[in-house]
């Protein structure tokens, strides 16, 4: 983890429970009086500090706590009655990209080309050139498994840099 990764996420969290939580509930609880300017006060002072320790589980060494803490969050900011299943857009987010390196996609072992490429940060021919190459499993199904790109992710990048054949 390095330092402007973990303040890009912190800040992204904290955007993200303001609009989704805080702010809802300061307009249902706005009853001309002062209890929602200080409860709303309360909770982004205790938003700052709980948004550092989240993107420290996030990013921090346990994967067991950095999944929880993924699985969390998804299921209190994006509430839905189907599975998690963001737009490719959200893959490059400072939270999309923290929850495919450490949870993969938590609502499928397999995605398409077009996701997959979203969740790695690289084109869908990059995909495609990455399953080719055994570098990334296609599912039996169709797609690339989760777990592969989880994997994928989890290999530093200098490593994978590295593993590149040069072309003279």
């Amino acid at each position: 983890m390095n330092t402007a990764e973990h303040v890009e996420l912190a800040r992204e969290l904290i955007r993200l429970v303001e609009t989704r939580v805080v702010d809802p509930l300061e307009i249902l609880l706005d009853q001309g009086d002062d209890l929602g300017d200080d409860l709303g006060g309360e909770l982004r002072a205790r938003l700052r500090v709980q948004a550092e320790v989240w993107a420290a589980q996030l990013l921090g060494p346990d994967d067991r706590t950095a999944v929880m803490t993924s699985a969390r969050l998804i299921a209190a900011l994006f509430p839905g009655d189907g599975p998690f299943d963001p737009p490719d857009d959200w893959w490059r987010t400072p939270f999309g990209r923290a929850v495919a390196r450490r949870a993969g996609h938590p609502g499928a072992r397999a995605v398409g080309f077009a996701t997959a490429a979203a969740m790695l940060g690289i084109s869908r021919q990059g995909v495609h050139d990455l399953v080719k190459r055994a570098k990334l499993d296609r599912h039996p199904d169709g797609g690339v498994t989760t777990e592969s790109i989880r994997a994928r992710l989890t290999i530093p990048k200098e490593q994978r840099v590295a593993a590149r054949p040069h072309h003279h």
